[in-house]
């Protein structure tokens, strides 16, 4: 580890003058010799370094949603190519091109802030050997090497022998305690930060390789962090635990204003908004209006979440705008219920008795919506009876009925009807 942390010496200059300028401050509040002073500055080094780090922060945010997205074509070129390699690696190269996404933007922050975790691990090295490094000189040096965490120098680690450690002026089970009481603070939040991100702020509706590794690594990091954390000194496991504290808030804070598309996080976020739409009849802040533009920008292409949320917008009569903004629509509730559009009414359709009636008088479908009921029901009645009356006289045999006899009924052929074949009989 030594010789990984010299490779890092050029930046040890900066972050121990760094770490000397906070202590100045600190030092004046608590004194210059106490822990309080010392921890403190380093805790402020990480908050210094992981703001400067924000912009990285955001573009691996949008580094791991674009390969979320763009696992399932990997995956088809994957099978495409499967024999061969050049070819799937010139396809996915392009893949990347097109879609303007780069896989180790994810590594970015981890890689950003490793020569100054190595540089700090150097400068606690050095105070523990009592050599001065950077900026530190021998009265700082002296005054570092007497400050305690909680009963254990900032120079300690787990592994130290106990005669090393009491030249530090500290207990070995003191040491040990605290390292593993940091230790396992650490792993714990590395784990939670893991969990947020596979459980909230993942696309539940794509199932790819790629949430199984983050699955994995979600299990492995913490072991790493806890194997690696036995050999940190005291200063270094304050300045890991911090850091892991600041992503797991800073990642809560993106899951929780700017949540993956599809993922539950994002049913929370909408459902929240909702809520506050519900409350207050407009949506309130840019950064929601911005959400809400997003939605409406992406048309049909809205997933199960989305279109929920602009169904609840609709049932309290609003429909969302272009701009971000909600407005009152009437028509929207029925759009987004989906219904259908109302149908032409057929027009009723008549009794054999009243086509009759029409057809015997040429005035019939004229005549007026006024007349009376009685009248009309003693004339259908009439025509009914005459029909049966018709039906039940014997008819001739060899001879058909004529049409000048009787009226033919509803349905039949006026005149001379055509014997049925006997076949028919």
């Amino acid at each position: 580890m030594d010789t990984i942390a010299s490779l890092f010496s050029f930046i040890t200059t900066p972050v121990s003058w760094v770490i000397v300028q906070f202590h100045k401050v600190y030092g004046a509040l608590f004194g210059d010799d106490t822990g309080w002073a010392w921890g403190l500055s380093i805790v402020s080094l990480v908050v210094l370094i992981r703001i400067c780090l924000i912009p990285l922060f955001v573009k691996q945010i949008k580094s791991t949603r674009n390969m979320q997205v763009l696992q399932p074509k990997m995956k088809a070129i994957q099978e495409r190519y499967k024999n061969d390699k050049q070819r799937q690696s010139e396809e996915m190269m392009k893949l990347y091109k097109e879609t303007g996404t780069n896989p180790l933007s994810s590594c970015l922050p981890i890689l950003a802030q490793s020569p100054f975790f190595f540089a700090l691990y150097h400068v606690l090295s050095s105070i523990a050997s009592g050599k001065t490094i950077g900026v530190i000189d021998q009265p700082l040096l002296d005054s570092a090497r007497q400050a305690h965490i909680f009963g254990a120098p900032l120079a300690a680690k787990f592994m130290d022998s106990e005669e090393k450690v009491q030249a530090l002026g500290a207990s070995l089970m003191d040491v040990r305690v605290v390292t593993a009481i940091m230790i396992v603070m650490m792993s714990a939040s590395q784990f939670f930060t893991q969990r947020q991100l596979m459980t909230k702020n993942v696309d539940l509706t794509v199932k790819t390789p790629y949430m199984q590794q983050q699955k994995m690594l979600m299990y492995i990091f913490p072991i790493i962090f806890a194997v690696m954390g036995i050999n940190f000194p005291v200063g270094v496991l304050v300045y890991w635990l911090t850091t892991n504290v600041w992503t797991m808030g800073q990642q809560m804070y993106v899951i929780n204003q700017n949540p993956t598309p599809g993922s539950k996080a994002q049913e929370q976020y909408l459902g929240r908004l909702l809520k506050s739409v519900t409350a207050h009849g407009q949506v309130r802040g840019r950064t929601r209006r911005n959400t809400v533009k997003r939605v409406v920008a992406k048309g049909t292409d809205r997933n199960d979440i989305e279109r929920k949320f602009i169904t609840g917008l609709a049932k309290l009569g609003l429909a969302a705008q272009e701009d971000g903004t909600v407005a009152k629509s009437d028509a929207a509730i029925a759009e987004a219920e989906g219904a259908p559009a109302p149908k032409r009414q057929q027009p009723k359709r008549q009794t054999k008795a009243k086509r009759h009636t029409s057809a015997a008088q040429p005035g019939g479908a004229k005549e007026s919506d006024s007349t009376e009921p009685e009248a009309k029901t003693s004339l259908e009645n009439r025509d009914a009876s005459q029909d049966a009356a018709q039906d039940d006289q014997p008819k001739p045999a060899g001879k058909p009925a004529s049409g000048s006899s009787r009226q033919a009924k509803s349905g039949q052929r006026k005149g001379p009807q055509r014997p049925k074949h006997p076949s028919k009989k």
